[in-house]
């Protein structure tokens, strides 16, 4: 069990790493936007490129930034039920959610995600807009993010199972991994 905690602890500093990158990709996210509407109102000049990096960036910051929600446990959930279980039986609602729902569907999709950003760096497709970007990039945004989800469900079941067997601590009311 502490080998693969300590696996579970590798993950989580990955995700919390991706996590943090997102978040800067907000503020660079905002920047390109005010500056394409600038350049847009000012010189009468708009690019494709650039509302498609924007949308490149979003994509970026939801599905790699899932992981880290997942992470932090800042999901959504129906807390009136789990606020209202034991912490036993919230660790076993956890586990069955992750490894019968989490899991499965990550996993599908990834799979899914795969062959569609292996075809399009292939074909090296670009956006049929005028000043367009290669799709590439963003298709592989997709497989990525759905696979650290599940490399963060795996690190979370891990703890779950961890904090059953008595190896691992997590905070009752919040289910944050105690420091």
């Amino acid at each position: 069990m502490k080998a693969l905690l300590k696996v579970s602890a590798l993950i989580d500093w990955f995700s919390e790493a991706m996590g943090k990158f997102a978040g800067y990709l907000v503020l660079i996210c905002c920047l390109v936007s005010a500056g394409n509407a600038i350049v847009r109102y000012l010189f009468n000049y708009s690019s494709n490129g650039w509302l498609e990096i924007q949308w490149y960036m979003f994509a970026f910051i939801v599905l790699v930034g899932a992981s880290y929600t997942l992470r932090m446990n800042e999901h959504v959930r129906v807390d009136i039920i789990y606020g209202a279980i034991s912490a036993r039986t919230r660790l076993w609602v956890d586990i069955i959610g992750i490894v019968f729902f989490l899991l499965p569907a990550c996993f599908y999709l990834a799979w899914l995600s795969w062959p569609m950003f292996l075809l399009s760096l292939q074909q090296n497709e670009v956006s049929s807009n005028a000043g367009g970007l290669i799709r590439w990039p963003v298709k592989f945004i997709i497989f990525a993010g759905f696979a650290l989800l599940v490399l963060q469900g795996i690190s979370e079941l891990v703890k779950r199972i961890g904090a059953l067997g008595g190896h691992y601590m997590l905070d009752t009311k919040y289910e944050k991994p105690l420091q």
